[in-house]
């Protein structure tokens, strides 16, 4: 191992310890990190150190199940607000963000930085995801759940949605 990827390594175990995230190292330089939030309640971040750089993948949300074209053009529009991150989609259409730091620019500062990058425009951008490309399947879940009387609280930022609701004038 280069002195610059040690180096990195050491960095982010020092930045992980003192978040105080829940995080696991299955190989020396592979962490995997779980990040709060408040509307994507956790978004799993790992973190690869390579021979010349840090690569950061975080899964958001699966391959929408309509409206494609507006989820994807909103994740390339929003794109341009990011920095040190980027949307991505995988070969399955499912959406992530992902990153990339040289190893001999990985601080406990910078660490910090790339995960507060990836919990903000994950925590931020859910909500609009789910609404552009699941908003068939989130009116069927407030029918649904009526149905069977089951709590309709984590549906409340979409009550908009609800077809049960006439619309306010």
């Amino acid at each position: 191992m280069s002195a610059a990827r040690d180096k990195a390594i050491s960095e982010i175990r020092a930045e992980l310890a003192e978040l105080g995230l829940d995080w696991a190292e299955s190989a020396p330089g592979l962490f995997s990190v779980r990040l709060p939030g408040t509307r994507k309640l956790v978004t799993e971040c790992a973190l690869e150190v390579g021979k010349h750089g840090v690569n950061a993948r975080a899964f958001v949300a699966r391959k929408p199940d309509e409206n494609h074209a507006g989820v994807y053009r909103w994740l390339l529009e929003r794109n341009v607000k990011l920095h040190g991150i980027c949307f991505a989609l995988d070969a399955l259409g499912d959406i992530y963000l992902t990153g990339n730091v040289p190893v001999e620019l990985v601080t406990r500062a910078e660490v910090d930085r790339l995960l507060g990058a990836v919990a903000e425009a994950a925590d931020d951008s859910f909500n609009v995801i789910l609404e552009l490309g699941f908003a068939e399947s989130i009116r069927q879940e407030w029918v649904w759940r009526r149905s069977r009387g089951e709590s309709t609280a984590n549906l409340a930022a979409f009550t908009h949605l609800d077809p049960g609701e006439s619309p306010k004038s």
